[in-house]
């Protein structure tokens, strides 16, 4: 698997090609093929860890927490749009298997162009469903938490790196991050 763009030169064209929008661990680690990589967001969702992980970033015993998408009016969440052919979807389904889904929603990107895209997203009531709870308890949860992918904690920090690398913040992520330093004796950043 590549995580650079897919190169066109002596390939032929795909039959069609779609937008696929990254908002977790997507912004930072695609492990896919992909033409385009830009800057987006989509409105009306706000990234939560309010969705288990216990087949990547925990376990059964000691399930993980990872970002998943809650409706909300006014809100924008800011990620990362990826161009993609149809067959990198079957890897994906495996890796978004966890209680995520696939949406349509719009996509908007920096320059004002907008586009349809695909979005995995985990709903109330999937089988790893945790929901909604305080940054302290999120933080508590995420600094014991390690599976197959690495630390629960290094997911979140890498993500809340990776939003402010794309010149954004999250309030969510940001106060879940700050409460992990605090609990490490380390507030003030990563």
């Amino acid at each position: 698997m590549s995580e650079t763009p897919m190169s066109r030169a002596g390939t032929a064209e795909p039959d069609y090609s779609l937008w696929l929008f990254g908002y977790g661990s997507l912004i930072y680690k695609t492990g896919f093929a992909f033409m385009e990589r830009r800057p987006a967001s989509i409105t009306g969702w706000a990234r939560r860890f309010w969705q288990g992980s216990h087949d990547h970033r925990g376990t059964l015993e000691t399930p993980g927490r990872v970002a998943t998408l809650v409706p909300q009016a006014g809100a924008v969440c800011h990620g990362m749009a990826y161009l993609i052919t149809p067959d990198v979807l079957e890897g994906l389904d495996v890796r978004e298997k966890n209680g995520y889904r696939r949406v349509v929603t719009d996509l908007y990107f920096d320059d004002g162009e907008r586009s349809e895209t695909l979005v995995y997203m985990a709903t109330e009531g999937n089988e790893a469903w945790l929901g909604e709870a305080s940054a302290l308890e999120i933080a508590r949860q995420i600094s014991t938490a390690a599976g197959p992918s690495g630390p629960n904690r290094d997911y979140l920090l890498m993500l809340a790196d990776s939003i402010r690398e794309m010149g954004h913040d999250d309030d969510h992520v940001e106060a879940i991050e700050q409460a992990l330093l605090a609990l490490e004796g380390r507030a003030g950043g990563s």
